[in-house]
């Protein structure tokens, strides 16, 4: 059974979303909080395997509240999913940053969100379409590479590198094997390491390393084949 804390400043959508996590088999929601600081202290308490967050709220936005939970001095096993109304780079980068494994907007089809629910709690990371055509223009834009979230790339090898450039692309496990025409479990060993040898948290932390270290560009490069 996956745990869900739902986050957001706006009870009647608290109240909806909570039914909604309550109508699926394999998930159950185990609270709910109206602000940053509750979700954090919720998340302390009750360690839910995911929080659904909202951007904005009082007291501590979500930006902050998913940095205190995914942080390195945060809760172990704990995931957020970010949910808002406002599709803003700024939001999209500072909340995956944070240590998100995923961002929706809130009008994500209800089916679409269960399914994005249980793959954070999976481990992996997801970003809606739109999100992810944001995120490769902000980092476009910037004149001059970031302090890297997860470090260099010292270690990975060739491979991993056409994996990692495939995975900040968008594409999923399946998609990649077909493309560097690999057997879906060596691409799942692939990633494996690459969240080793990076010390990212997860498959968004991964999209982040591919930018900034340069790996990745608005400008696509050929996977070796």
């Amino acid at each position: 059974m996956i745990r869900v804390l739902v986050a957001d400043d706006q009870a009647l959508l608290r109240g909806s979303f909570r039914i909604l996590v309550d109508t699926a088999p394999d998930l159950t929601a185990v609270g709910e909080a109206g602000t940053g600081v509750e979700a954090v202290d919720l998340a302390r308490s009750e360690r839910p395997d995911v929080v659904l967050m909202d951007v904005r709220m009082p007291e501590m936005d979500g930006i902050e509240a998913t940095r205190r939970i995914c942080g390195p001095d945060g809760i172990a096993d704990v995931r957020v999913l970010m949910l808002t109304t406002f599709d803003l780079d700024e939001y999209v980068y500072a909340a995956l940053r944070a240590g998100a494994g995923g961002f929706l907007l809130k009008d994500t089809p209800p089916v679409e969100l269960l399914a994005a629910i249980r793959v954070i709690a999976a481990g992996e990371g997801l970003l809606a379409p739109t999100v992810t055509r944001r995120l490769i223009t902000e980092f476009a834009r910037r004149p001059e590479p970031v302090r890297p979230l997860v470090g260099d790339l010292g270690g990975v090898t060739g491979r991993e590198r056409d994996v990692l450039v495939l995975i900040a692309r968008g594409l999923s496990n399946s998609e990649i094997a077909d493309h560097l025409h690999l057997s879906l479990a060596t691409v799942k060993t692939h990633v494996g390491r690459l969240l080793g040898k990076l010390g990212a948290r997860d498959r968004a932390q991964l999209v982040i390393a591919a930018y900034e270290t340069g790996l990745v560009s608005a400008t696509p490069r050929r996977p070796h084949r």
